[in-house]
């Protein structure tokens, strides 16, 4: 089959794309292995909700229109979000198609997938970057009596023993799930590395707010000065919920959440944390600090400080004296860890020379290195809001001028 453009996967992202594939006449087809908004529906807790308002879900000509938006959407309601939109723009979208390759041809690409072939000029890969969970080499020295689990495979705490469990990462992701296994009355144990600390609320408004109007959430990848390094940071401690609570690590520690430093190895049955837990927390203070300065200067330029609360400052992170360094895992004392560890995109099925040595895809803003393919949905791809639904749309508005470019070129050139 003979196509224009192959967008591959149907998330917020390929389907921001084929809006903006559809709006300039550009024929094209999306490629989805399962149903749209899959992982939405399929590999997310219970409970989970949008870190981000519902008013910040805007995609290419259409935005949340319901009745809650400073809410905070669940995941079934933003499949349907989603989905709602694949059917309002009319995307081309081909559902349980799995794309075992993309390989370089002449003219452009082939695609090879479970439902057949097809031949395009551009390719745009927004698969998204959480495909599969990162879990340590050193996990498999566990005592088998302990039962791991990542996130894509836990639903709620029901499903768990009753003895003590360790959360291991305290990014969003992290904070929530040692909340709510602390909840359900079970004792828990967050295991500590590089975080970054943030309010749900500030100066009587949402961060998300705050970091939207102050232009931090639309500082691109060109302006910053280790873009590799921006990639990597972790997503802020924030949680969706009708209390606009906040899920630092001192409201961790409020309902009895025990704090141990980063997760280091496994010796004989035995636990090794690493003893920067205090440097740690200390860096997400300064930082969280920075961002606030940000916040109260914009909001002085701007006017607002008559009209809104004053500027106030958080605790400082508490942690005991002296964390411990090791715990034996050998003894019972932990039935349940779950690696809330991040994840990592799977792009094993891409036949081209595109993937560096860690197997991410070399790129410049979500334009790759090979003429024609495109990267979209993956952190501060464009932007530091790139992995939220707003943010696929501004990417996605970004790239098409430079896809449009290079079938033009490939018409001028006969090819």
């Amino acid at each position: 089959m003979h196509t224009t453009a192959v967008v591959i996967g149907a998330g917020q992202s390929g389907l921001a794309m084929s809006r903006c594939l559809s709006e300039r006449s550009i024929e094209h087809v999306v490629l989805e292995r399962c149903e749209i908004a899959n992982s939405w529906r399929k590999d997310r807790w219970d409970s989970l909700r949008l870190l981000t308002p519902n008013w910040q879900c805007r995609l290419p000509g259409h935005s949340y229109g319901g009745p809650d938006p400073d809410g905070f959407m669940t995941m079934p309601e933003v499949a349907d979000f989603i989905s709602e939109y694949a059917k309002l723009i009319a995307a081309p979208v081909m559902s349980g198609v799995t794309v075992t390759s993309v390989r370089r041809l002449d003219d452009g690409y082939l695609v090879a997938a479970d439902q057949g072939e097809w031949r395009c000029r551009a390719v745009v890969l927004a698969t998204g970057a959480f495909n599969l969970p990162v879990v340590p080499p050193f996990a498999s020295a566990l005592p088998s009596r302990v039962t791991s689990l990542t996130p894509m495979e836990y639903r709620n705490a029901e499903q768990l023993s009753d003895g003590r469990v360790m959360v291991v990462g305290a990014s969003a992701t992290g904070v929530q799930i040692a909340a709510e296994v602390r909840r359900s009355g079970r004792e828990v144990l967050l295991s500590v590395g590089e975080h970054v600390r943030g309010p749900r609320m500030y100066r009587g408004r949402d961060i998300h707010w705050w970091m939207e109007a102050a232009g931090v959430l639309d500082e691109r990848f060109d302006e910053v000065d280790d873009i590799v390094r921006a990639r990597r940071v972790p997503s802020m401690q924030l949680a969706g919920s009708d209390e606009r609570a906040t899920f630092d690590l001192n409201a961790l520690t409020h309902i009895g959440i025990k704090l141990v430093g980063r997760f280091a190895g496994v010796s004989e049955g035995r636990a090794q944390f690493s003893g920067s837990l205090r440097n740690k927390c200390e860096l997400a203070d300064l930082k969280l600090g920075r961002l606030l300065n940000t916040i109260d200067e914009w909001a002085t330029t701007s006017g607002l400080d008559d009209s809104i609360a004053p500027p106030h400052r958080f605790e400082p992170t508490r942690i005991d004296s002296s964390p411990p360094l090791g715990i034996d895992l050998s003894s019972g004392e932990i039935e349940t860890i779950i690696w809330a560890t991040g994840f990592r995109p799977d792009y094993s099925w891409i036949d081209v020379d595109v993937l560096d040595n860690k197997g991410m895809i070399r790129h410049e803003g979500g334009i790759v290195e090979s003429p024609g393919m495109y990267l979209l949905g993956t952190p501060f791809l464009r932007r530091r809001k790139s992995s939220f639904i707003d943010g696929a749309r501004v990417d996605a508005e970004d790239l098409i001028s430079h896809l449009s470019s290079h079938l033009d070129s490939c018409a001028s050139a006969g090819g």
